[in-house]
């Protein structure tokens, strides 16, 4: 039975070290922290304006805009990625397959950018 325990030992060490340094990395803001805000630091910030009226106000399309841009490009990143690790494996299809998936991509980029969602007046 000792054999068996002394197997786990690193893995019991490997935790107490990380609950170790979780702890100190939580306590260590509060104990070291500078402890003297301003009144910038402590204000309200939405979206790149000043809080004001009511919490309920409709917020600019612009932002959402942007964020399904983001979306849409990271995924575009996350596709590409795999394919470039395996594109000797995947042949002509896959290949093919791809540029079909950049190629509507690309179309809605420029649907986007014709209509004006790139712009920020």
């Amino acid at each position: 039975m000792p054999s068996y325990l002394e197997e786990y030992l690193p893995l019991v060490i490997f935790m107490g070290v990380a609950g170790f340094l979780s702890a100190a990395l939580l306590v260590a803001p509060f104990l070291l922290a500078f402890k003297a805000p301003d009144g910038e630091k402590l204000s309200a910030y939405e979206c790149g304006f000043n809080a004001f009226d009511d919490a309920r106000m409709k917020f600019d399309v612009r932002f959402y805009l942007v964020s399904l841009l983001f979306i849409i490009f990271d995924l575009e990143v996350a596709f590409l990625f795999p394919w470039a690790v395996v594109f000797k494996e995947v042949g002509l299809f896959g290949f093919w397959s791809m540029m079909v998936f950049l190629t509507v991509l690309t179309i809605g980029f420029i649907y986007e950018w014709r209509k004006g969602a790139l712009e920020w007046d």
